[in-house]
């Protein structure tokens, strides 16, 4: 019997593991995904280039420098928005029908999905990070210990998004729907001190944004690549690494033990007759 056939578990995950490496590639050679991997970055890069020189508080801190940390931690947690849409465009096409159609194809599906949306992730980033480096002054990046924060704060990051991006995906039952989560994210990237610091904001708005790791992220980013006199304009004039693990990591716990649930009960409710009756609405819509 061959490793394969004794061990069908495994073989599913390494197909998983090909299917997002070939999903990664393929969105590098699609006309429409390549503009979204450069026009968002290229977007942000504009933005901290207008804010290089701009001035903020009395410290000698400028904007720009503060920002474009902040900024790598907002596109970090935006990979759960781009799990969800992902997940929900693929059971309204029927791709999680025939995943769940194979056997054990949901959790080599799931780790597809994580391949790519991690590995495009990465890939918008260092197309940000590299040029935003050439224009924004002030920025601690000459250590090893700078890069290596930045790693394990993007590393738990994505654990604590991706999973909750799962359980999204599969709660919203179209695309369209997709807006009720944006909006709120886009909420909460305001009130998270991304472009501008959180203290500047009242008590309670920081006490919201600090349920939520998209703040976290950005202060894990910010402590990675900023310099110590930077600290003064964050909450307690604390880079609080130990509160970034254990918030983080409370959304990881969260998200890896709901999203194999969700994720199951959703993938029993789908059929043949659901994914028909959602392509026929959507046909409608377009018509």
């Amino acid at each position: 019997m061959s490793a394969t056939t004794a061990n069908p578990t495994a073989a599913a995950l390494r197909a998983g593991w090909s299917r997002g490496l070939i999903e990664l590639r393929q969105s590098f050679t699609n006309g429409a995904d390549l503009w979204g991997h450069f026009f968002w970055p290229g977007l942000m890069v504009t933005v901290t280039f207008f804010l290089r020189d701009v001035s903020f508080g009395t410290g000698g801190l400028l904007l720009g420098t503060l920002v474009l940390p902040s900024i790598l931690g907002m596109n970090a947690s935006m990979a759960m928005v781009s799990m969800s849409q992902q997940l929900t465009a693929e059971r309204e096409d029927g791709t999680l029908l025939r995943a769940k159609a194979t056997p054990n194809g949901m959790p080599g599906y799931l780790l597809g999905k994580i391949v790519s949306v991690s590995g495009g992730l990465i890939a918008d980033l260092a197309i940000f990070l590299i040029p935003a480096l050439l224009i924004v002054p002030g920025l601690a990046v000459g250590s090893p210990g700078a890069w290596l924060t930045l790693i394990w704060v993007l590393a738990l990051g994505l654990v604590a998004t991706l999973p909750i991006g799962a359980v999204l995906g599969s709660v919203f039952t179209s695309a369209r729907s997709q807006g009720l989560l944006t909006l709120p994210i886009l909420g909460l990237i305001a009130i998270s001190g991304i472009f501008y610091p959180v203290t500047s904001m009242p008590e309670w708005v920081q006490g919201i944004a600090q349920a939520f790791p998209i703040y976290w992220l950005g202060l894990g980013m910010r402590s990675a690549l900023l310099p110590d006199s930077a600290v003064g304009v964050e909450i307690g004039d604390s880079w609080r690494h130990l509160e970034t693990v254990g918030v983080l990591g409370t959304w990881a716990v969260l998200g890896l033990a709901l999203a194999p649930i969700v994720l199951r009960r959703m993938a029993r409710r789908e059929s043949g007759s659901s994914v028909a009756v959602r392509r026929e609405k959507a046909l409608q819509r377009v018509g």
